[in-house]
């Protein structure tokens, strides 16, 4: 009957674990899946024409519709999956020709880039027809399709398709015609040549002999460039060059470079497409660092951060991560500690050392869960923890739970009887060293939700790293915020300066407990998003189950031992409470915070779409459960300085909420080299846009927005 001694302890080390659970539940759905699951992208034959004329060429098309948020992929994939193929099995006397394929589009998928299409699309052939057919007879043609589709996981998808289509002597347009004009625009345009590019190392210099707002380059050979390095345009000197990364090791017999450029997002939106063969030069190509808007993956290869510089980032961002209010709580608690430790016997440092290995152990489970999921193909990113409910829930509950103590309604201790006094020995017990341990555990968690300045970018390096480059710079990340608790211990001359313990510790001790509840309440809230009101009652109810529980075991401790039971079933409800939230599964949609007000909810198409009519544009990528981006709302973004300027300039608001999981908010934020929210974009009139510091102020919002062209 030791229950309520090993809570605390259960529950700190389910915080460890929640990561790795998080990760089992995810392949266990996954698992789970039907074996043969429903094709998400539709597909069937059409012609441009509604009947065969013998001998005269016969236009015709794959039609792809894809589900939103999926994708299948271009004759070139990118860095993985395979392109459509398309099987002809034609009648005798008949031959197809290869794929017509339209211009693709960059599609980022965590660190990696994908090339291929979403929504309709059509991949035309042209069939001719032997000329001895007699008309009036009907002709089928057939094919078998074979294509991936994707959106968090890929499933190969295949079908059996035919097309029967009368002979005639003459035919008209189809019903589809329209589409294949539309397709047609989207062909690249075959330039006869293109002049030399330049390639030095890895780095490769196309020259351009025009002016272009934005410009991207896809491959026509596999294993020319990496799909993923970020593609820098850049004037010089009058003229404008695009800067690509080969792919390592160059090989011998890269003499041409075969691909395709869209300009200005292509034709459907003012631009063009153009395929071409470059001849490759051996010269001198400068370095050139690509500017956020363009980073597809943040110092990828080390172009625009080295190692070194990343994990100093993270160290500082580990310092000032100190200073952030989610992690002010747990801190102000270590610091009561210290100066408890600071008049007993014992070696000061060991309770540095033991904070420091609970912090870097917290980090290394979080960062190791994360780059493992990342690489199994889900998209997740900084505090992906938190964008499950029964995480959420689990979390309040521990919060709820310490508050309890520090009000005193019960205390842990090493034994079963009556706790020790003093606010060191009810949160350490025996083993006092384990307290701190666990402190450093607990300040991981809460800072999860919090992004301190120059962290984001060094997180943005390291989930484009090797797993083991990744690991350093989250355990840099972790030494910087445990380094200023780990000094003051090395250095017991500082803890001077700290008031004498004495009654008041008591007192600023309950007081505590109420930044605590104020977690708890924020939790909840953040569950209010996730999880319907039933969800939010039951982790309520558990609640009400876990103080039950702590009370009953508060008179255990005094000596009344036939409350144990009352506490085994406050233990027991509250388990049966936040139970079925472990079913529950977050699915990826709107937060009501992403479209309210004068805020519209981001979307690709919708950002694209106002791009394209010369809007600028400010997007907030947030998440209820990020504090960071709450004060910045509440500091910047909502004042009426900010709110003036915005609407002098005309700017258009979007919200990309990442509270529960998106796949397309990830990759979005995987193509300016961020992992976490907060991001903040403001395009201007001609689509170009800026990044503004992750910690804002209403000046820096406005003056950015009078900078606005």
């Amino acid at each position: 009957m030791k229950i309520m001694k090993h809570l605390f302890a259960a529950l700190a080390l389910a915080v460890v674990l929640l990561p790795a659970l998080a990760a089992a539940q995810l392949s266990v759905a996954r698992a789970q899946a039907p074996a043969a699951p429903a094709a998400h992208v539709k597909v069937e034959l059409v012609s441009e024409r509604d009947a065969i004329v013998p001998g005269e060429p016969l236009e015709v098309g794959l039609r792809m519709v894809h589900e939103p948020e999926w994708h299948s992929y271009w004759q070139v994939p990118g860095d993985s999956g395979l392109p459509t193929r398309i099987d002809w099995k034609l009648p005798p006397g008949w031959s197809a020709g290869p794929i017509d394929w339209p211009h693709p589009r960059r599609l980022p998928t965590g660190t990696l880039v994908n090339f291929g299409y979403e929504g309709e699309t059509l991949l035309m052939v042209r069939l001719t027809p032997p000329p001895g057919l007699a008309p009036g007879q009907r002709v089928a043609l057939d094919a078998h399709v074979e294509w991936l589709e994707c959106k968090h996981v890929c499933i190969p998808g295949e079908a059996a398709v035919q097309l029967t289509l009368p002979v005639a002597a003459t035919s008209q347009p189809s019903r589809w015609a329209p589409l294949f004009a539309s397709a047609r625009k989207l062909l690249p345009q075959a330039v006869a040549t293109a002049g030399t590019a330049s390639i030095e190392g890895d780095r490769i210099r196309l020259p351009l002999t025009e002016a272009v707002r934005k410009l991207e380059f896809f491959p026509l050979e596999e294993a020319r460039i990496e799909p993923g390095a970020a593609q820098v345009l850049r004037a010089e000197d009058g003229s404008q060059a695009l800067y690509l990364r080969a792919a390592q090791p160059v090989a011998a017999d890269f003499k041409i470079l075969r691909g395709v450029l869209v300009a200005n997002g292509g034709p459907a939106q003012g631009g063009w497409a153009r395929s071409a063969n470059w001849s490759l030069v051996a010269g001198t190509v400068p370095v050139v660092a690509p500017p956020p808007a363009t980073a597809a993956r943040a110092g990828a290869g080390g172009v625009s951060m080295s190692l070194a510089a990343a994990l100093g980032l993270a160290f500082l961002g580990g310092l000032i991560l100190n200073l952030m209010p989610c992690v002010f709580p747990v801190l102000s608690l270590k610091l009561i500690h210290l100066a408890e430790h600071r008049n007993e016997s014992g070696p000061l440092p060991a309770h540095g050392l033991a904070f420091t290995a609970g912090v870097l152990a917290s980090f290394a489970v979080l960062a190791g869960a994360l780059i493992g999921l990342q690489q199994s193909g889900a998209a997740l990113g900084w505090g992906f923890q938190l964008q499950t409910p029964w995480v959420v829930a689990g979390l309040a509950a521990l919060f709820f739970v310490i508050g309890l103590n520090l009000l005193g309604v019960f205390e842990f201790t090493a034994g079963g009887g009556v706790a020790n006094s003093g606010a060191a020995r009810r949160l350490d017990g025996a083993a006092r060293w384990r307290g701190s341990f666990g402190t450093g555990v607990l300040a991981v968690v809460v800072a999860s939700p919090c992004t301190a300045p120059f962290m984001g970018a060094a997180i943005g390096y390291a989930i484009t790293q090797p797993p083991a480059v990744a690991l350093a710079v989250f355990l840099a990340l972790g030494l910087g915020m445990a380094a200023p608790w780990l000094a003051l211990t090395l250095l017991p001359g500082w803890l001077r300066w700290l008031p004498r313990s004495g009654a008041w510790m008591e007192w600023l001790r309950q007081f505590m407990a109420f930044p605590m509840f104020a977690t708890c309440v924020w939790l909840v809230w953040v569950l209010a998003q996730q999880t319907d009101p039933g969800g939010v009652a039951l982790v309520l109810g558990g609640f009400v189950a876990l103080a039950l529980a702590a009370w009953a075991w508060g008179w255990v401790q005094r000596g009344r031992r036939r409350f144990r039971w009352v506490a085994l079933a406050g233990v027991v409800l509250a388990a049966a409470s936040l139970a079925p939230l472990a079913l529950t599964t977050p699915v990826a949609q709107a937060s009501p915070s992403a479209s309210s007000g004068d805020w519209a909810a981001w979307s690709p198409e919708a950002l694209a779409q106002a791009k394209a009519e010369g809007k600028p544009v400010f997007v907030d990528f947030t998440a209820a459960w990020c504090v960071t981006c709450q004060v910045n709302k509440r500091v910047a973004l909502n004042t009426d300085a900010t709110r003036a300027a915005l609407a002098r300039q005309g700017v258009m608001l979007m919200r990309a909420d990442w509270t529960n999981r998106d796949a397309r908010i990830t990759a979005a934020l995987a193509e300016f080299g961020r992992n976490g929210v907060p991001l903040y974009l403001l395009y201007d009139r001609s689509g170009v846009p800026t990044v503004l510091p992750e910690i804002l102020t209403p000046g820096a919002v406005v003056d950015a927005v009078e900078r606005l062209r």
